[in-house]
């Protein structure tokens, strides 16, 4: 089944249970960048961290991917990669991440896309931009106390869309 031509892409096809991070250890834009490109490279090897942080600085230069409310989506498309890879990161105390509102961030969600997945990536975006909107989504990924409670709360909420 080619996920990029799936209509109806769930996130739990993109996003692991090891690709949660429960509380961020960086206090700025760049470590959260590393932290969260390290784990899309632990569970997909094949990516290079650095080579993914990269790509995210540069789309970070084009506007800031903290779309306010406490949430952040950085993204870019990535060469070597066949299907859209997700990973989540929630900092309790916040990061200054150049929010719209320049207010602190404190939910992440990571998208890198393959390439030549302009329509799958921009669905997962719209998706996630939505999911985030639901200001009782966000009171339970700040309210979770666990990587695993995360995970299932991003999968559930999904399922209702």
């Amino acid at each position: 089944m080619n996920l990029l031509r799936q209509e109806q892409m769930k996130l739990s096809d993109i996003i692991t249970p090891e690709s949660v991070i429960p509380e961020l250890r960086s206090r700025d834009k760049k470590g959260v960048l590393m932290e969260l490109a390290e784990v899309i490279s632990t569970v997909e090897p094949s990516v290079d961290r650095d080579t993914l942080v990269q790509v995210l600085e540069e789309r970070e230069k084009l506007g800031s991917t903290g779309i306010g409310d406490g949430v952040a989506i950085p993204h870019g498309k990535l060469n070597g990669i066949s299907k859209p890879l997700m990973s989540f990161g929630r900092s309790k105390s916040g990061v200054d991440f150049d929010s719209m509102d320049a207010k602190p961030v404190h939910l992440f969600f990571l998208l890198v896309a393959p390439e030549n997945s302009a329509g799958a990536h921009l669905k997962v975006l719209a998706k996630i931009a939505k999911l985030l909107k639901n200001s009782e989504f966000r009171k339970r990924l700040l309210e979770a106390k666990d990587k695993g409670e995360i995970y299932n709360t991003i999968v559930e909420s999904d399922e209702e869309l």
